[in-house]
């Protein structure tokens, strides 16, 4: 009988007939096996043709064949190709027993009981001496490479249940594959707001390439990973899973991470260097503006750095600045920034704190430098003092220009005034200097 495209097809409930067939047939609606004939359950070295009921039609395609089997499978499912079987072609199977075989596929779209669903015809090809061997050699590279692999394959359904895992998930995160599988992937994540991340990009882009998120091993090691998958998605075109891709990529991360503190950091003191500290109170600047939250700023300078280099060497300086640095660090709050813009000058970031608030710190600092207890390479004692300026936000600020000017014009009033002291100037609503304000 001949079909039109488009026409329906209406398989009978009572498949008896299919039984007499000497070709494996199967009917799947929605990915699950309904139906199987006697030698569709020989095929796939079933008991029964109703132990195959209910079982996933992809978990008897092989791992190398998945893809092409689903790209098939949604073509034959489309509403204008019901009754038109697709061109039959070759694919590799595993048994319910776990043997391989190559089966020539044919597929074609039905009506049963009224719903749509596909009717799968499949050949057994594997006795063919040539193929046999082509097929064997191909599983043994396959299985290599799959081995010896350093990404982890793996695929998930709908709900992100674990459906398959390859075995490079030893190496990667420390389980056996059957541990993973039945689970969800998220209970792997350390962090939910890294699998949020995952399945919004999926969603919204259907794959991800090298996305960057971080999983727990068995030993509770957490390590950064790079994911590289797609979105699956059923003969409706409803999403179905994700399939793909992921590797360790800690050590190159943790190379990242020491490039990126060796271009931010100052080497000596262990603080922001000038430019990573310029960029943190840009962007705080601009915070600040928008959301017309205080913010204050101190420029610090070392008093008679050059007395000290000069009598006891540059290597004894650069301990004082170590030593400066330290102390200062201990008096900060976790929101605060500190960076070393050159030479003895360091600035000071202080995010939503007033002017009364930042003296209160200079302060703390200003006592914590007095009360270093230093000593030359002869064991003689000294003691070293730190001039401040202060300077806070004022609506007149057109840029970060205008505050650090203002907290640096500070720092020279507090030289002039003998060091070791604060000093600050205070900006009208226009942005003018304003009369300096008496040194605490």
């Amino acid at each position: 009988m001949a079909y039109k495209s488009g026409e329906a097809v209406v398989l009978s409930s009572d498949l008896e007939l299919l039984h007499a067939l000497p070709v494996a047939i199967l009917v799947t609606r929605q990915g699950l096996i309904c139906r199987a004939n006697a030698a569709g359950a020989a095929l796939l070295e079933a008991g029964t043709p109703g132990d195959l009921q209910g079982r996933l039609l992809s978990d008897f395609v092989h791992t190398l064949d998945k893809l092409r089997s689903s790209a098939r499978l949604h073509q034959a499912s489309a509403p204008e190709q019901t009754g038109l079987p697709n061109k039959p072609a070759e694919f590799r199977i595993r048994t319910t027993r776990g043997n391989l075989r190559m089966v020539l596929v044919s597929t074609v779209g039905i009506t049963l009981d009224g719903a749509p669903a596909l009717l799968i015809c499949g050949m057994d090809m594997t006795h063919q001496n040539e193929i046999q061997e082509q097929l064997r050699e191909s599983e043994h590279h396959f299985r290599r490479v799959f081995e010896s692999m350093q990404d982890v394959y793996y695929r998930t359904n709908a709900q992100g249940v674990v459906q398959h895992v390859g075995p490079g998930v030893r190496r990667v995160l420390g389980y056996e594959p059957h541990e993973i599988e039945g689970h969800t992937a998220e209970s792997y994540y350390p962090h939910s707001s890294d699998r949020d991340a995952f399945k919004a990009a999926i969603m919204a882009h259907g794959e991800v390439s090298d996305f960057p998120g971080q999983m727990v091993r068995k030993d509770g090691t957490v390590i950064d990973i790079s994911i590289s998958s797609h979105a699956l998605f059923d003969h409706n075109g409803d999403f179905a899973g994700v399939e793909g891709l992921y590797r360790d990529v800690t050590q190159r991360k943790n190379l990242e991470r020491e490039l990126q503190r060796l271009a931010t950091t100052d080497m000596l003191t262990g603080m922001a260097n000038r430019r990573s500290f310029l960029e943190v109170a840009e962007a705080a600047f601009q915070r600040a503006r928008e959301s017309h939250a205080p913010l204050t700023l101190l420029m610090l300078d070392l008093d008679h750095f050059k007395t000290i280099n000069d009598r006891f060497g540059h290597l004894e300086g650069d301990r004082v600045l170590a030593e400066f640095a330290q102390a200062t660090r201990h008096q900060l709050r976790a929101s605060d920034t500190v960076g070393r813009l050159g030479g003895e000058e360091f600035g000071l970031l202080l995010p939503h704190t007033t002017p009364t608030e930042g003296a209160d710190i200079a302060t703390r600092i200003l006592e914590a430098i007095r009360a270093l207890e230093l000593t030359d390479s002869n064991g003689q004692p000294y003691r070293i003092t730190t001039s401040m300026g202060l300077g806070t936000l004022s609506p007149g600020d057109r840029s970060l220009h205008d505050l650090l000017d203002r907290a640096d014009q500070a720092l020279y009033l507090a030289k002039r005034r003998g060091r070791n002291q604060l000093a600050v100037l205070d900006a009208g609503s226009d942005g003018t200097m304003a009369a300096p304000a008496a040194p605490p």
